[in-house]
């Protein structure tokens, strides 16, 4: 079984913003001379979308689906005092500190619905793990796929775990399943979703949720406003997962009843 290495680097440019995201994320520089998409700790959702953004990533990762490589990006309190725009000013002295980058992938090509297509395995691994993770944000609107290399790529899990929302209710997510499937952009090609299910059992056994969870930074686990600490929230996250796992047939019943 592969082990999680994530690496951190340091920010030294920033580049653009991708006004297109809710949140904001820019393109940037590293010290390892790549290009990373950064996901800001100081936007809307907080901290909270980059743990769901690194969790339901290596879980994508780790049952064989395309997802660019994760890092750890230190960013300083140096870039905001070139920043002309008030708005982007904000959001950089909001970030400093760890945030989470994605490999940029030059050239990739946003997958549409009405032309992409994605073979029945692959289609039915991402129906399956976006129930199992409760990723609302796969639709038609807004797929948060790519192609890359004639590839499929899985990016954008930030809207997953949404239970983490409020930490004195997340107990009662945990039988729910995931009506919100009916909306899923893959859901009419996800053919073989029995075998995705098979497939992903194999894979995500309790040590490599296990291993994932502990790889979330502490930091991102804390806050003063929350009822949990940071290993309480670390517990849940596995409790939750290895919950849906327990259930994944009836998550899968549940997408073939929608398809």
């Amino acid at each position: 079984m592969n082990t999680i290495d994530i690496r951190t680097v340091d920010v030294v440019q920033y580049l653009q913003p991708l006004r297109e995201g809710g949140s904001m994320p820019a393109i940037v520089k590293a010290d390892d001379d790549f290009l990373y998409v950064l996901k800001f700790r100081g936007s809307g959702q907080g901290k909270k979308s980059l743990i769901s953004e690194f969790i339901g990533g290596e879980m994508a990762r780790a049952i064989g689906l395309k997802v660019p490589e994760l890092v750890f990006m230190n960013l300083e309190d140096t870039f905001r005092q070139t920043e002309p725009d008030e708005e982007i000013q904000d959001l950089l002295k909001f970030s400093v500190g760890l945030n989470l980058g994605l490999h940029f992938l030059s050239g990739a090509i946003t997958f549409d619905p009405l032309i992409s297509t994605a073979d029945a395995i692959t289609a039915s691994k991402v129906v399956v793990l976006d129930s199992l993770i409760s990723n609302i944000d796969r639709t038609a609107k807004n797929a948060n796929l790519l192609y890359w290399h004639n590839e499929l790529w899985v990016i954008d899990n930030g809207a997953s775990f949404y239970f983490h929302h409020n930490w004195e209710t997340w107990q009662n997510h945990l039988t729910r399943t995931f009506p919100f499937i009916n909306d899923h952009v893959l859901l009419q090609q996800a053919t073989a979703l029995s075998d995705a299910a098979t497939e992903i059992k194999k894979h995500l056994t309790r040590e490599k949720i296990n291993e994932i969870v502990n790889n979330v930074p502490e930091d991102w686990l804390t806050s003063e406003s929350d009822v949990l600490n940071a290993n309480e929230k670390r517990a849940a996250y596995n409790q939750f997962i290895t919950t849906k796992l327990s259930m994944i047939d009836v998550l899968v019943k549940e997408a073939e009843d929608a398809r």
